[in-house]
C-alpha cells in the first residue's frame, strides 16, 4: 500500500494475538470454547426470558437486550478471529474492516448505556417500589433501549467516517480485529482530530454511564441500609449484586482501554484488554446473571422439567 494513497487500500492484514505458530491451534480451541459458551449462554438467556411469563418485567427486558448485544458483539469478532488462527493469510477486506469497527463501536456503546439503564431500573425498584410499574412502563423501557442503539449508531458512524478518511502507511493491523487505536497507529495522516473525537465520545458515553451507575447505587445502598430486617437487606442486595459484578468488569476494562493518554498505548496490553471486554465478558454475563439469580434458575428448572416431561 503506497504512502498517502488511501484509495488503493483494498484489504488489511490482522496480525492477531501473537505470532507464534505453535500457539495458534491451542488458542483456536480456547476461543472456540469461549464462543460456544457465549452462544449457548446468551442464546439460552434470550429464549428463557422470551418464553417464561414470570420474566416479562423491565429488569429482564433489559437483560434480554444485554444478552442480544453480547451475542452480536461476540459473533462480530469471534468467527473471523477463529478463522485467522488457522489461516496462512489473515486478511480482512477494507469494507469488512470498516463494518466490523463500526458495529463494534455501536455494540460497545449499547452495552455501556444498557448497564446504566439497568442501574436506573434497580434504583426505581428499590428506592421507589410503589411507583415502579408506573415509572418503568413498557413504553419507557422500549424508548430507553431504542435510545441506546441510536447513540451507538451515531457514535460508530462518526468515528468510522473519521478513521477511514485517513491515509495508511501499512496494511498490517497489530490486533485481532479492526478497532480505532490500532488503525490510528497505521495512519500517515495527522490523527489529533480522530483522537479528540474518540476521547470525547468515550468521555460522554462511558463516563456518563459510569456516573449514572455510581449515583444509582449510592441511593440504592443508602435505601437498603435503612431496611430494618436482615432478610430484607439480603434480598435487596442479592437483586443488585450480579449487576454490580458485570458493571465492575465491563467499565473497568473500558475505562482502562479508552480513557488513558495515547502516549501510554501498548498494543500487546490493548489486545489482552480487548479480549476481555469483547469475548470474555459476553461469555461471563449470562453465567453471572443465571448463577446468582433465583428467578432465572427457577425459570430454567421449570423449562427443563417441561422438556423432560414432554420427552
Amino acid at each position: 500500500m503506497e504512502r498517502g494513497n488511501h484509495s488503493e487500500a483494498t484489504e488489511f492484514i490482522l496480525l492477531g494475538l501473537n505470532d507464534h505458530p505453535e500457539l495458534q491451534v491451542p488458542l483456536f480451541v480456547v476461543f472456540l470454547l469461549i464462543y460456544g459458551i457465549t452462544l449457548v449462554g446468551n442464546g439460552g438467556m434470550i429464549l428463557l426470558i422470551t418464553i417464561d411469563p414470570r420474566l416479562h418485567t423491565p429488569m429482564y427486558f433489559f437483560l434480554r437486550n444485554l444478552s442480544f448485544c453480547d451475542l452480536c458483539y461476540s459473533s462480530l469478532i469471534s468467527p473471523k478471529m477463529l478463522m485467522n488462527f488457522l489461516a496462512k493469510r489473515k486478511s480482512i477486506s477494507y469494507t469488512a474492516c470498516a463494518v466490523q469497527m463500526s458495529l463494534s463501536i455501536a455494540f460497545t456503546d449499547v452495552e455501556c448505556l444498557l448497564l446504566a439503564v439497568m442501574a436506573y431500573d434497580r434504583y426505581v425498584a428499590i428506592c421507589n417500589p410503589l411507583l415502579y410499574t408506573v415509572t418503568m412502563s413498557r413504553k419507557l423501557c422500549k424508548q430507553l433501549v431504542a435510545g441506546t442503539y441510536a447513540v451507538g449508531v451515531v457514535d460508530s458512524m462518526i468515528n468510522t467516517c473519521f478513521t477511514f478518511r485517513l491515509s495508511f502507511c501499512s496494511s498490517n493491523i497489530n490486533h485481532f480485529f479492526c478497532d480505532i487505536p490500532p488503525l490510528l497507529a497505521l495512519s500517515c495522516s495527522d490523527t489529533h482530530i480522530n483522537e479528540f473525537v474518540m476521547f470525547a465520545f468515550a468521555c460522554c458515553i462511558i463516563l456518563s454511564s459510569f456516573v449514572t451507575v455510581l449515583l444509582s447505587y449510592v441511593y440504592i445502598i443508602s435505601t437498603i441500609l435503612q431496611i430494618r430486617s436482615a432478610e430484607g437487606r439480603h434480598k435487596a442486595f442479592s437483586t443488585c449484586s450480579f449487576h454490580l459484578i458485570t458493571v465492575a468488569l465491563y467499565f473497568g476494562t473500558l475505562l482502562f482501554m479508552y480513557l488513558r493518554p495515547t502516549s501510554s498505548y501498548s498494543m500487546d496490553t490493548d489486545k489482552v484488554t480487548s479480549v476481555f471486554y469483547t469475548l470474555v465478558i459476553p461469555m461471563l454475563n449470562p453465567l453471572i446473571y443465571s448463577l446468582r439469580n433465583t428467578e432465572v434458575k427457577d425459570a430454567l428448572r421449570k423449562e427443563m422439567n417441561k422438556l423432560l416431561t414432554n420427552s
